[in-house]
């Protein structure tokens, strides 16, 4: 319990400490997001400005501990302010728009490419001195350097505009009805190259922790007692050996189901994904602050409560963090 309300409180700190660098660090860059929304504008003269700051909620002269307190206030109803390249909708509608393709896209292949990661690396540590497990190791090791666009390119190339087997960006067909099977089979095929590009560039990543992880815990002096006790292999690989060598890559994952909310910034930007990363791209070239300051806020959150959420994990995993804790 005590372990519990210590990681508890830290993470109140830090969502406090997030939070406040949110709201002051756009305040502390130069420049005036009216005055570049004005300039943005035809038509439009410079005498405008103040109903334009008006219509954003820029046009307050409170101090700013003041703005800070109704920024706190807002952000706890779920108040994010109004989208400026999308106005009237507010941010919070924005994201809600964006949120479920990144976390459907993003998700499933973070949580894929962990999985069959994790999976490889244990054979490939336990038949190290085969030829198969060098060869997988030194594959994936070698696509894990090839940049993320790079290879969603390639697979744009191969699969979308020569084969035609897959759309070239998107996230569903044009013109069918959302929620039918027809729907579904479009969402499928427009986001088969965006998950392959993130699970293949991932797997090396995985395969190559959960290996190093797998050898350091074979050496144990544990392991070596198992063995001359004469219990099973498969017992010993799945039960004592894998058990301990996937808790260090339980943080990991948990950092990656964070970044999650973030979106494949790079991904979503070649195939024209309309999650969060593809949503921050245009916010940032539309100096949208409001739109970014929520996204950033948002990854902040998540990567947070994703790490709380790995150290409670890891202490119920590890009889050790456990003992320590008391």
């Amino acid at each position: 319990m005590k372990y519990f309300l210590k990681k508890l409180g830290l993470l109140a700190f830090t969502l406090f400490v997030s939070v406040s660098l949110n709201f002051f660090l756009p305040r502390l860059m130069p420049g005036d997001p009216a005055r570049a929304l004005l300039d943005k504008m035809d038509n439009l003269q410079p005498e405008q400005l103040d109903t334009i700051r008006a219509a954003f909620g820029l046009d307050t002269d409170e101090p700013t501990i003041v703005q800070y307190g109704h920024y706190l206030r807002n952000t706890l109803k779920g108040d994010l302010g109004t989208s400026f390249s999308r106005f009237p909708m507010p941010v919070a509608e924005v994201m809600r728009v964006a949120l479920p393709w990144s976390i459907g896209l993003m998700g499933i292949c973070t949580v894929i490419s962990f999985t069959l990661g994790s999976a490889i690396g244990i054979a490939a540590a336990w038949k190290r001195e085969t030829r198969l497990a060098s060869m997988t190791v030194g594959f994936f090791s070698f696509v894990r350097s090839f940049p993320y666009f790079w290879l969603g390119l390639v697979f744009i190339y191969f699969f979308a505009f020569k084969g035609r087997l897959f759309p070239i960006g998107g996230a569903y067909t044009v013109g069918v009805d959302r929620g039918t099977a027809a729907w579904w089979l479009s969402v499928l095929r427009h986001g088969t190259l965006p998950a392959l590009t993130i699970c293949v560039s991932s797997l090396g990543a995985w395969i190559l922790t959960m290996r190093n992880n797998m050898i350091n815990v074979l050496a144990e002096d544990y392991i070596t007692v198992a063995l001359a006790k004469g219990l099973p292999l498969q017992r010993i690989k799945s039960m004592y050996a894998a058990k301990n060598a996937i808790l260090p890559s339980v943080t990991g994952f948990a950092m990656s189901l964070g970044f999650v909310i973030g979106g494949g910034l790079v991904t979503e930007m070649v195939f024209a994904y309309p999650g969060i990363g593809y949503m921050l791209y245009q916010a940032v070239n539309a100096k949208d602050y409001p739109l970014m300051q929520a996204i950033f806020l948002f990854i902040a959150v998540a990567v947070l409560i994703a790490n709380f959420v790995a150290d409670i994990a890891v202490m119920l995993l590890d009889p050790r963090v456990r003992d320590g804790a008391k």
